[in-house]
């Protein structure tokens, strides 16, 4: 027999065992059933009916050994689609809480409805010979009590939730096809991880909003595991909430642009914009990435200027400079782009840049003599061909650019993709990566303007190589390279009135580089812009060699380097 209990008023007791399941939310249920079977009871937390036969099956719970109750808790709004579906499943018909059933746990049947309250105590009174006398207003007390704890209990779930909140990206002018292109690759899992889960908010104007709709569509029918949402704004306040990482692309604008000053000056006031709500509503630790086309160097430099409290984390994408000089030099060489590493940018990625091969290395190179992984060639000693180097590469380079046949979305996506990954986890040990960022004097360049430079990632971080040997620059290329940048910066604060570019020395056998005013035209037919300063240096080099080592000057077999890839 039980101890006496004066709600319950215990009388008597069945000795067969049972297990019974009892939910509790704003919408409840339990289960009762015997060894083998299983009862359940549901009902809206506030119920003051519910509390009753929950204080009932905590009870038979507590002085029965195989009596088991199973509690769930639905709020009241919930309870009558729940209820409802509950139903329409089983194929009962109950409209009031709770609602009780039993299940049976070894044969996989489908439930048993018992009913409501008046079931159940009837079902206690009967095995048990249990009732209960629980007043009105405990019966009231108990029901908000168990109304307070569901509360409690949501909130702590959303609060879990928040402390596993997805990665917040933002796109802006996220109409283009360059972002179409970047969503699969940000999506995939091989950027931020596949851990990591993505909420994602396209940014463009509002005339943008149907195709901005559409790309989120697309976007959603891709149903990548590591996507959480996926939106659009076109509320300029609202722009980079929380945002930790920011992808700025080239802006589409409708304005006429008739010279130089003001096609460098229209870029002012959106770089303004940005930097101020970046400051404002962005994440303290936000990485911001530009990329594109046209006057990388000069938006960065805005950028941070705008947003100075986060210019270590204002960066622009060089991969693509970099990309197009190794295929040129692939398909020179007769081999894969991607065995070719370390080949530096140097400059303005969409106007005034050197490209230098001095550390330009080709691995697993198909020659005479060939090396286990890790050895490579240097890619100067394998081209001959001098007048290549300094006249066709920089051509080839420059017509690339200014038509923009290879610089297209795919491109610049897989650009900027790139070198988010290798900012999160780090860039290949070993490998020089080229990325614009703000000068600090390092190499004899100016500070004050974002020039691209040798790079490495790591730890979440980038790195100027300063130490890397035999890689400074003449005061001839970085007067070239920096005179255009600074006069870009110049016109566009208004501190100067015209831009003159920085002419060629006329002694220099190699062609003169495309100037600032093919950039603005470029720009204006969104064509590509990345031009290549001769590559006196790579000559100077050549000729070193070619004097001390007679193995380059007629081909023989070089010494193979050992290097980790």
């Amino acid at each position: 027999m039980f101890p006496e209990d004066r709600r319950y008023g215990l009388q008597s007791w069945n000795p067969l065992p049972f297990l019974f399941f009892l939910s509790t939310s704003p919408s409840s249920h339990w289960c009762l059933g015997r060894r083998n079977q299983d009862l359940e009871k549901a009902g809206k937390a506030n119920c003051p009916y519910y509390a009753k036969a929950e204080l009932l099956a905590d009870y038979l719970q507590k002085n029965l050994p195989d009596f088991r109750i199973f509690k769930i808790t639905k709020h009241p709004d919930e309870w009558e689609e729940w209820l409802e579906d509950v139903c329409e499943r089983n194929m009962w018909d109950h409209r009031i809480s709770p609602i009780i059933w039993r299940e049976l746990l070894d044969r996989g049947g489908k439930g048993l409805l018992l009913g409501g309250y008046n079931e159940f105590l009837e079902h206690a009174q009967l095995y048990y010979g249990i009732t209960s006398s629980m007043t009105t207003e405990l019966m009231m007390i108990i029901a908000q009590e168990n109304m307070e704890t569901h509360t409690e209990q949501e909130l702590d779930k959303e609060n879990l939730k928040d402390l596993i909140s997805p990665l917040q990206v933002w796109i802006t002018s996220a109409g283009s096809r360059v972002c179409c292109h970047l969503i699969p690759l940000l999506l995939s899992g091989e950027v931020f991880g596949m851990q990591a889960e993505i909420s994602l908010t396209l940014f463009d104007q509002e005339q943008r909003r149907e195709c901005l709709s559409n790309i989120v569509m697309e976007t959603e029918n891709l149903a990548s595991p590591v996507l959480r949402t996926v939106s659009f704004c076109t509320t300029v306040k609202d722009a980079f909430l929380q945002a930790e990482v920011i992808i700025i692309l080239d802006d589409s604008t409708d304005e006429e642009v008739y010279n130089m000053e003001s096609c460098l000056r229209s870029r002012v006031p959106l770089c303004r914009l940005y930097g101020y709500l970046i400051e404002k509503n962005a994440h303290k630790s936000v990485k911001v990435i530009v990329g594109g086309k046209s006057f990388l160097n000069l938006k960065t430099t805005l950028l941070i200027q705008y947003a100075p409290s986060l210019a270590s984390n204002i960066i622009a994408v060089a991969l693509g400079l970099e990309g197009q000089a190794k295929a040129v030099l692939a398909r020179k060489m007769k081999t894969i782009p991607s065995r070719i590493k370390d080949v530096i940018i140097w400059g303005n990625i969409t106007g005034n840049n050197y490209v230098d091969l001095r550390k330009a290395k080709v691995y697993n190179y198909e020659s005479a003599i060939r090396g286990p992984p890790g050895y490579y060639h240097s890619v100067l000693s394998l081209i001959f061909d001098r007048e290549w180097i300094t006249k066709e590469f920089v051509r080839t380079l420059k017509d690339l650019s200014s038509t923009g046949k290879q610089f297209g979305g795919i491109l610049a996506a897989h650009s900027i993709a790139t070198t988010l990954k290798y900012w999160y986890y780090g860039s290949p040990p070993g490998e020089i990566v080229s990325l614009g960022v703000m000068s600090e004097g390092q190499f004899g360049i100016p500070e004050g303007i974002v020039f691209s430079m040798p790079v490495k990632f790591e730890n979440g971080t980038w790195v100027v190589l300063t130490d890397l040997e035999d890689l400074s620059l003449s005061e001839k290329i970085i007067n070239r390279l920096t005179g255009d940048l600074i006069q870009e910066k110049l016109v566009a604060s208004g501190d100067l009135l015209t831009f003159q570019p920085i002419e060629e020395d006329p002694k220099d056998n190699t062609p003169s580089p495309t100037g600032l005013n093919e950039e603005k035209e470029q720009a204006e037919s969104d064509s590509p812009l990345s031009v290549t300063e001769p590559n006196q240096m790579q000559e100077a080099w050549l000729e070193e060699e070619g004097n001390k080592d007679s193995d380059v000057k007629h081909g023989d077999r070089e010494k193979l380097q050992p290097e980790q890839t």
